[in-house]
């Protein structure tokens, strides 16, 4: 699988999250954490573990919730390097100036996000702009209805990529897929899928769970494994509804733990970003990016 998703088990992720952002609140707070006598075993009397830089407790926390490094400092930058790589900084509004386009993609460098979703007109100006970065591009094929041609569809995926796209999100034919045509989804997201491979992109593809019923979801998470898609993803953000934690659960468990998933549409927050993690997304697809990281890690840095 060519993913680029942080290989962090959802629970572990929770865990940092929470231990992060407590350590965040306390230090806004306007109460840093002193350090008075404690006992051999290295932890203060009457501990509220609100000290990470000298709290044996917490150190141990944090390691087993899977950090390998630990600093005394600095925990803002660390709450966002841990979060910042699962979100896709996200504007595929129609009326999108290149201003708005440029300060997207100045936050996602800034931030460290895995990469800016942009409308394929608008490729060129992103990639321009993030260049040099580890940031990626990403765009949309098919977008946002689906029910383009497959040839239209391969086509606008080989000029993305051609103009600097790394990372191509196509929709599935949702009629297709309601008329039980599970073939000619398969056969349409297998033909997006390679043109990507061929050109070194990955492919995630959206179902539009809003669209679907429970089976529906579950046959199209399969058609797309078996074209060898990358992720799985929820929603375009322009539907009836966007990515909920049992959509993401459910996709999960058809796909197993080989694929990615991309959870997007209507996640603005921390908790929403939490809920979609635990239950199985790897990347996370929002507009809201600045503000999830504010909310986890405090405000952002001039």
């Amino acid at each position: 699988m060519a993913s680029d998703a942080p290989q962090i088990d959802p629970r572990q992720l929770e865990l940092i999250v929470s231990v992060i952002t407590d350590e965040v609140v306390h230090y806004l707070s306007g109460a840093p954490p002193s350090a008075p006598p404690r006992d051999d075993t290295g932890v203060c009397p009457d501990c509220k573990t609100n000290c990470s830089g000298l709290c044996a407790e917490k150190t141990h926390k944090g390691i087993e919730a899977g950090a390998d490094r630990i600093s005394a400092s600095d925990s803002v930058q660390q709450c966002e390097a841990a979060l910042a790589p699962y979100i896709d900084h996200t504007l595929l509004k129609p009326e999108a100036s290149r201003e708005q386009i440029i300060k997207l993609c100045q936050e996602a460098v800034r931030f460290g996000f895995a990469s800016v979703c942009v409308n394929p007109w608008n490729v060129p100006l992103a990639a321009e702009h993030v260049r040099g970065s580890a940031v990626k591009v990403c765009t949309v094929a098919g977008f946002p209805l689906g029910a383009t041609l497959p040839g239209v569809k391969i086509h606008e995926a080989e000029e993305a990529i051609k103009l600097g796209a790394q990372e191509v999100d196509m929709v599935i034919n949702v009629g297709a897929l309601k008329s039980g045509q599970d073939d000619v989804v398969e056969l349409d997201v297998r033909g997006v899928v390679e043109a990507c491979h061929r050109g070194g992109a990955i492919c995630k593809v959206i179902l539009e769970t809003a669209l679907l019923t429970t089976e529906e979801k579950v046959r199209a998470s399969i058609a797309c494994k078996n074209a060898g898609a990358d992720f799985v993803k929820t929603s375009t953000g322009f539907g009836p509804g966007g990515a909920t934690a049992e959509d993401v659960a459910l996709m999960r468990a058809a796909v197993g733990r080989e694929m990615g998933i991309k959870a997007a549409g209507g996640i603005r927050n921390i908790e929403d970003f939490k809920k979609m993690v635990s239950a199985g997304a790897t990347r996370i697809g929002a507009s809201a990016s600045v503000r999830i990281l504010e909310e986890a890690c405090g405000p952002a840095k001039s």
